[in-house]
């Protein structure tokens, strides 16, 4: 049985680590759960600590690239995921390809830059 090296090992990630992942509060996420129904990440124990998994983070992506990126309202954006949610997907995957595009073409300028 061969190792699958692609594989991510981890299965679920804290809240203090997803709110890092998307530089929000913890306490952006705990309200986003609240106002998206979809969103609900393990809970464990007597003290209810949260545990995301991949799903989840994809979940809170969406989401964020509509409220944060995007300028939506919360009402708009939940509209939004409950009615076209693959519109919503194929548009923050486009997004989030742009973002990248013009980062790289950013570092490119300053390297021409500094050579000028």
């Amino acid at each position: 049985m061969a190792l699958n090296l692609n594989k991510n090992l981890k299965l679920y990630y804290s809240i203090k680590e997803v709110a890092e992942m998307f530089e929000l509060n913890e306490s952006t996420l705990r309200y986003w759960e609240q106002e998206f129904p979809f969103l609900k990440p393990k809970t464990t124990g007597p003290a209810k600590v949260r545990q995301y998994q991949e799903k989840d983070i994809e979940q809170i992506r969406l989401i964020h690239n509509l409220v944060k990126v995007r300028g939506f309202k919360l009402a708009a954006a939940r509209k939004i995921l409950t009615q076209n949610r693959n519109g919503a997907d194929k548009r923050a995957d486009v997004m989030e390809s742009l973002m990248s595009v013009r980062a790289d073409l950013q570092a490119l300028k300053k390297q021409l830059d500094s050579l000028v």
